[in-house]
Formats: C-alpha cells, structure tokens, sequence
C-alpha cells in the first residue's frame, strides 16, 4: 500500500495511479468484494460496467483522492479526454460514530485487525445489529461525473473497481470514506480504550452482580449479550466459508532430536521421537476425520500408563521400545503381547477383559447363563464350566468365553500355557466360541 500512497493529510489522502490490472482480480478480500456487489447491484447498465472494468484494468484511473463522503479522480477515455469522476457515501453521523466506537472497544481484536490492514467481520456484524452499515450496500454508491451520466457511466465504475484495490490493502480507506482518517480514529480508540482501563467495572457496579440472563452461566459481571433475534438478523453479512482445505495423504517426517546438544538425565531423544510421531498420526486420523475423509475416531477416555502401553505397541514399535513398554507398565513381554492383541481387537474394553475380573450380580448372571442355554440346539451345545467371576471354560478344550461388562462375549484361546484373546467381541456367544475353536494356537502365544 505504501507504494500507491502519494499524500497522506489528517482527513484526506491522495493514492497515485495504480498500474494496470492485467488478468487479475479487482478484489481478493470480503470487504474488497463486497464493495464491488454494492456497485454491481447499485449499477443499473451492465454495459457501463463492463466498460468502468475495462478502463480501470487498462490503468485509465488516475490518482485517486479519499476523503470524508467523497472519492475522487481523473478517468481517461480512449480519446484521450480525462472527466473528473466522484462517487459519494454517505458518512456517519457524530452518534453513528460513536456508538461504531464503543464496539470497537469492546473487543481488542477488532483494533488489532485494523492494525493488520483487515477488516473484522465481527465488527461489521456487531455494527450492523446495531444499526450501522460499515461497508456499502446497494445504493449506497452515488456517482458524480463530468460526462453528465445520471446513473454510474463507465468512469465512475472505473473509480469503483480502483477503488476495491485500495481496500484490499487498507481497510481504513472505507472508515475515511465514512467520515474519520485513520490517525484520527486510532487517537480515539487509544482515548477511548484507556478511559475503559480506568473503570473496568463500571457496567458490573451499574448492573450489579449476577444481573441480566445468563449471569450465572458467564460466570457473573453482567457482560452484554446479544439477543437471538439480533444474530439471527445478522447472519447473511459474512461471506460463504472457504471450502476446508485438503488433508495430506500421511503425517509429515518424524522429528530428529538427535543434536550436538545432550539431553538431560532421564531423558531419551529416541523415545520423544516415537512418541511424538505417534501422536502426529492420531492428530492426521483426526484431521481426516474432521474433513470427511474417514470414520471419525470414537472418543478416547483418558487412559492409564497400563492402557496407553498397549495402546502404543499395538503399533507393532521396534523391540526396544516394546521392552520399554513392557517395563513401564509392569508387565512381561508375554504379558504385553497378551494385552496388545487385546486392544487391537476391541481397546479399552478388550483390555479389561484380558486383565481384570468382575463378578456379575445375581441378575446379569442368570441372563448370561439363559443366552449360553439358548445359543445352541439341543445336544449341541458344548459342556461349559463356569471357572470364574464372568468365565465359562470349554471342558476338554483349550477355549473360553468371557462375557464383557457391556453384554458381550470374548472368544479365547490358550496357547502356551496362557489365555490370550482370540478374536473381536460378540453379542452371540456360540459365534465367539466358533471363533476361539477356529483360532490358531501359535497366533495367540504370539
């Protein structure tokens, strides 16, 4: 922006001519753009646009001058005649800019993004409920030429599509159009913010505590709120949302923390490595997830070091960290690869299946021991012993169903002289058991 500026003074600023806009937009940001639609939808010959387009694109605007109600310059037609072009907006009132003000206050982002050279939408909708129109609308763009056009000619739309540039880069071009520069506003905010500073609780001593509804779910104060009906009036000032971007196919590059700097005792760089590419997996699964590019992940309870363990060498780790694993945890490595196959075939639950033992009540006992009668036809079903809390071994098999708390039935197997989980869960105990039969002994000693 600071190329195109030629003077800047108080409530006036004169941009030079801005070079041609050869094959490109007018207008890349919302407010640039909704600029524009006010002209288009203000303009009422389609041809005198077309040909304002054509004259700002072959750089025929020149030296643009901004001030308060009023834009301002010289348009060259293909003669070489020049008319000097205006187009009016109306500008706020002493109150209007007041109350635009107080809003701008109320939230420090609104000034950082002007700061930014961006115009917050959330500014332009609060201004809006509150009955002020920051950027133009339909009608709202009054043109003034030298060719005597009553309605926009084609060097007042090129004025306007010149214009849209300028807004691009600097949205206080608008606020000066509507009646303060950009020193004077800013002067005012910093006036106004440190008169708030000095007196934070001025509302919260005026309303009192707990005032207004919903106090008690903003945690007091008496902070202003917006009725629905106000949102609901404000909701077609935002332009569409970008579509969401695309996901990568894969996680990037693990990290390397192998530096010429040592850790610090107790910490192990390899370790870091393997945790932090772990979690930027789960983070791409999510990411996938949240754009539509998979199941979404079912929520995760927080898991214990035990779980997490399993968790984790279900990712089929180097043998190092495995025995890491193994030794976190409290576990063997028999045990380990008991509990990783358990949580690849069902997590959390299947976990708890494998290592902890409950005891169902008198009830849930009598409906499991009705399912086993049920499951099978008569003379088929085969002899099972309950051996403990929620455990029916096979007699004369090395098979067994475990029923989970959640109502369904574990298929298992053992295999080198340990039950280790056969297969995914079941609501139909003869299916799980059909699966522990057809089993293979060496997979779940492995």
């Amino acid at each position: 922006m600071s190329g195109y500026e030629n003077g800047h003074d108080g409530d006036e600023r004169t941009f030079e001519a801005l070079p041609p806009a050869k094959g490109s937009a007018f207008a890349r940001t919302w407010w640039g753009l909704t600029w524009l639609k006010a002209l288009e939808d203000t303009a009422l010959d389609g041809q005198q646009l077309k040909a304002g387009r054509r004259h700002a694109r072959a750089g025929a605007v020149g030296a643009v001058s901004v001030r308060p109600g009023r834009i301002t310059a010289l348009v060259k037609d293909s003669d070489g005649t020049s008319h000097r072009s205006d187009v009016l907006v109306r500008e706020f009132t002493e109150e209007e800019w007041e109350r635009l003000l107080d809003l701008a206050v109320d939230s420090a982002g609104h000034i950082a993004a002007l700061l930014d050279r961006e115009m917050p939408p959330h500014l332009v909708e609060d201004a809006a409920v509150a009955g002020l129109d920051l950027l133009p609308g339909i009608g709202d763009l009054d043109p003034e030429c030298g060719c005597e056009a009553w309605d926009h000619c084609r060097h007042t739309s090129a004025l306007c599509y010149q214009v849209a540039r300028l807004l691009d880069e600097d949205p206080f071009v608008l606020l000066l159009m509507r009646g303060r520069g950009e020193r004077t506003l800013l002067d005012q905010l910093q006036a106004r913010s440190a008169r708030r500073a000095a007196a934070p609780s001025v509302r919260g001593a005026k309303d009192g505590p707990g005032s207004g509804d919903g106090a008690a779910v903003a945690g007091g104060g008496g902070m202003p709120g917006v009725s629905a009906a106000e949102a609901y009036a404000a909701r077609d000032i935002l332009p569409p949302l970008p579509a969401p971007p695309k996901a990568l196919p894969a996680p990037g590059e693990p990290p390397s923390l192998d530096t010429e700097t040592d850790p610090e005792p107790g910490v192990d760089p390899t370790a870091l490595e393997f945790l932090a590419t772990d979690t930027a997996a789960r983070a791409h699964r999510m990411l996938v997830a949240a754009l539509g590019g998979g199941e979404p992940e079912p929520p995760v309870p927080a898991l214990t070091v035990a779980q997490d363990a399993a968790r984790l060498a279900a990712g089929s780790p180097a043998s190092w960290i495995t025995a890491r694993l193994a030794d976190g945890s409290g576990r063997s490595r028999a045990e380990l690869a008991a509990a990783t196959r358990a949580w690849r075939f069902g997590g959390g639950p299947a976990l708890a299946v494998l290592e902890e033992e409950w005891v169902p009540d008198a009830e849930a006992l009598a409906r499991a021991e009705a399912r086993l009668a049920e499951s099978w036809e008569d003379g088929e079903r085969p002899v099972l012993r309950r051996t403990a809390g929620a455990r029916w071994t096979v007699v004369g098999a090395e098979a067994q169903l475990r029923l989970g708390a959640d109502g369904r039935w574990w298929p298992y197997l053992k295999a080198a002289g340990r039950w280790s989980p056969a297969g995914p869960a079941d609501r139909d105990p003869a299916s799980a058991l059909a699966t522990a039969l057809a089993a293979d002994p060496a997979g779940a000693a492995g």
